[in-house]
């Protein structure tokens, strides 16, 4: 059976919990199938205290993972979070930047390109 909840990570007193997909039978720390999110309990400032993927949260769910407790209560205030955020506020994932790939022939051109103009530069001189 695969439960989510949390595996504690961080040095001594100060803890950051992550929120996994592990086995029932494995332990609190040990193998875990996939990292839903984290909650770092000891936050300040500007720094992000809580963070799940909910989409991976309901697929886990949906697949018959149990929740545990601790990890029910957190999402409860993560939703929270969201809804009383404006829709302004809420950021969707930023894409990959775009890179222009080079196309074989191009990749193939570019080393001739660059001793042509090293030969140039050498007559020039």
């Amino acid at each position: 059976m695969v439960v989510l909840r949390l595996s504690r990570g961080g040095a001594k007193n100060r803890p950051f919990y992550s929120i996994v997909a592990a086995d029932k039978r494995s332990r609190r720390d040990g193998n875990f199938i996939e990292r839903v999110g984290f909650f770092n309990p000891v936050a300040s400032g500007g720094e992000v205290s809580l963070r799940i993927a909910m989409d991976r949260l309901t697929y886990w769910t949906s697949t018959g993972a149990q929740m545990s407790p601790a990890v029910a209560k957190l999402v409860d205030r993560f939703a929270r979070q969201v809804a009383s955020q404006p829709a302004a506020a809420v950021v969707a994932p930023a894409a990959a930047p775009a890179s222009p790939a080079l196309s074989a022939p191009a990749a193939a051109a570019a080393p001739a390109e660059v001793s042509a103009e090293i030969s140039a530069e050498a007559s020039a001189t």
